[in-house]
């Protein structure tokens, strides 16, 4: 029997090299004969960059941009030069991971260091810019990427606003004047991990805001500030922001540069597999097995192991998810594509420690699942 394992990161705990590592382990501990391959996936979310770069053998080019609250950071892109691609992963300039806890504030938070990113790919005449924008910490609406591009906002004074995104209930004027032009000659497309729209009550600021910080008051704020800076893209450019699939990714981001640049918002795992090969890989398979921290209903809304599994069944494979996080119960449109959820947790164990011990696991989870495997096999 040959397994392929392709799981998506563990949020939080585990990238999904690792995730891979740690079930091929366990299986190769256990009772059955197997061989294995890993080829870990990513879907838009943190990591997914890395992955990407990886398997088309791109290098990294390091830089110093601003981090979400205007900090300078080192940070870094991916790039290709047979193809002028770049490969930019939001997270590495205006996530979450760079900030601690307390400094969680979509109020605050910007764009500004992944439009820094931008800019250094405009200067390497970058043909295609593939955005991955899982991860982020803020609700900006991506007018901080629009801002390092030369796109200024103004009061109904004629005052260039400060302090975005929280100035942008004070928004009056959008000028696209002294916009880079060189951003006219670069394919932008976006890997989204979610295809919550950029308003409304599945938008941007009220499912995401208070991940990222966000009291009930910032989220009817950053609601608002998004909802006029959509009125005036709407009235400037006659473009309407507010419902478009995927348009919340990011606090926003994927809507706006959709809006200014024709960025095409694209399913982060279906997208990443067909660059990758995986069909090729997955038909050498006899199972597979994917994974991330939680797989229930909204994994089939776009999240990695839904496009694994999704694309294993084509090849009519049994697929198996192991996740910290299953259903009690599971629904029939989750066993159309996997044939078995398995949680990787003991019910003693609080969400912490469960966290510090993804790899130990899913190892002991993958060791006792090879087990029952080759019972099975003993049987038939």
């Amino acid at each position: 029997m040959h397994i392929l394992i392709a799981p998506n990161a563990f949020k939080n705990s585990l990238e999904a090299a690792k995730a891979a590592e740690a079930i091929s382990n366990g299986l190769h501990k256990s009772k059955l004969q197997c061989t294995t391959s890993c080829f870990p996936v990513g879907d838009g979310g943190d990591g997914t960059a890395g992955l990407l770069i990886g398997y088309l053998k791109g290098e990294w080019i390091h830089t110093s941009v601003h981090d979400p609250l205007m900090r300078k950071i080192n940070s870094s892109f991916g790039w290709i030069e047979k193809d002028k691609t770049a490969i930019i992963e939001l997270a590495a300039a205006s996530g979450l991971r760079l900030l601690k806890p307390a400094e969680y504030d979509p109020l605050k938070a910007t764009t500004v260091g992944t439009g820094e990113l931008i800019l250094e790919t405009l200067e390497k005449k970058a043909n295609k810019i593939i955005l991955c924008v899982g991860g982020s910490a803020t609700v900006d609406g991506g007018t901080g990427i629009l801002r390092s591009l030369g796109i200024k906002f103004f009061d109904a004074k004629g005052n260039e606003l400060d302090g975005l995104p929280v100035s942008l209930s004070s928004l009056a004027e959008i000028d696209t004047t002294n916009c880079d032009k060189r951003i006219q000659n670069s394919r932008i497309i976006i890997l989204c991990d979610v295809e919550n729209p950029l308003l409304g009550s599945n938008g941007a600021a009220a499912i995401f805001g208070p991940q990222k910080g966000a009291s009930e008051k910032d989220v009817q704020l950053l609601e608002n500030n998004l909802a006029k800076l959509n009125d005036l893209v709407l009235h400037k450019m006659g473009k309407d922001m507010s419902f478009m699939k995927h348009g919340g990714a990011a606090g926003g981001v994927a809507a706006s540069l959709h809006a200014f640049f024709n960025a095409e918002l694209v399913n982060g795992i279906d997208y990443f597999l067909h660059a990758t090969g995986f069909e090729k890989v997955v038909a050498k398979a006899n199972m597979v097995i994917t994974g991330e921290g939680s797989i229930d209903l909204q994994t089939l809304q776009g999240k990695g192991p839904f496009g694994v599994a999704k694309k294993a069944k084509e090849f009519l494979l049994p697929v198996i998810g192991m996740a910290g996080q299953v259903p009690a119960f599971i629904e029939e449109s989750l066993h159309q594509y996997f044939d078995q959820l398995i949680s990787i947790n003991d019910d003693l164990s609080d969400l912490g420690t469960s966290m510090k011990n993804t790899f130990v696991n899913l190892e002991k989870t993958a060791q006792h699942f090879g087990d029952l495997l080759s019972l099975s096999s003993v049987q038939n």
